[in-house]
């Protein structure tokens, strides 16, 4: 039986595409992809096809994928019903808490606004901290929120910090590391079970390679 893969566009296609040459899969059609919008394995009886992040679980959920590549900060916010099955080890950043400087949000009295891309693993993060927060969900460069004064501070991804830094804006906590993961539609687990391990199988052997 013939699979399919969601691959997550940009910089986890890229490194996705490393990862199936390093397992001897042959997914050239996806390094001179033109227009296409599906692309098949010439080694395999695989199809690929490329979508944003969040797509990726809804292809993957609804059964149009087997298989999705995608990054733990997608799967946090979307509480995704699949099975997340392997850590691909590439895509390496981390939720992050950050403010500025004077602005001390775990001491402040009173009303606290953040700003995020991801208010899901915001108030998720806060609750925990037994912290009642108003998360303000913002499109483009959360930084900028702080710093105009939209709100007391911000959660969201970071990869050097450099960003921050050149904002003035301090880390004040790591929720956690995240990366890109392989995840699976669970009823294809069942009934591809043999054409989906053996994907898997070659995949994890070549992850710390």
């Amino acid at each position: 039986m013939s699979i399919s893969i969601a691959l997550t566009k940009g910089r986890l296609e890229e490194e996705s595409i490393k990862l199936l040459d390093k397992a001897h899969y042959d997914p050239s059609e996806l390094k001179n992809k033109g227009r296409k919008l599906v692309f098949k394995d010439k080694s395999a009886d695989i199809n690929y096809f490329l979508v944003k992040s969040a797509d990726s679980i809804t292809y993957v959920e609804h059964g149009v994928a087997d298989i999705g590549v995608v990054g733990k900060d997608t799967i946090l916010e979307s509480d995704t019903n699949c099975y997340e099955v392997l850590d691909l080890g590439f895509g390496k950043c981390g939720f992050i808490v950050a403010s500025l400087p004077e602005n001390d949000i775990y001491k402040k009295v009173g009303h606290v606004k953040i700003g995020s891309k991801y208010p899901k693993v915001a108030k998720d993060y806060f609750k925990d901290k037994g912290m009642d927060v108003e998360v303000i969900k913002i499109e483009g460069s959360v930084e900028l929120a702080p710093i105009l004064g939209l709100c007391d501070g911000i959660v969201d991804i970071m990869e050097t910090g450099t960003t921050l830094r050149e904002n003035g804006l301090i880390v004040l906590d790591r929720i956690c590391d995240i990366s890109a993961r392989m995840i699976v539609n669970k009823a294809s687990f069942k009934m591809k079970q043999k054409e989906i391990g053996e994907f898997i199988e070659k995949i994890k052997k070549v992850i710390d390679k």
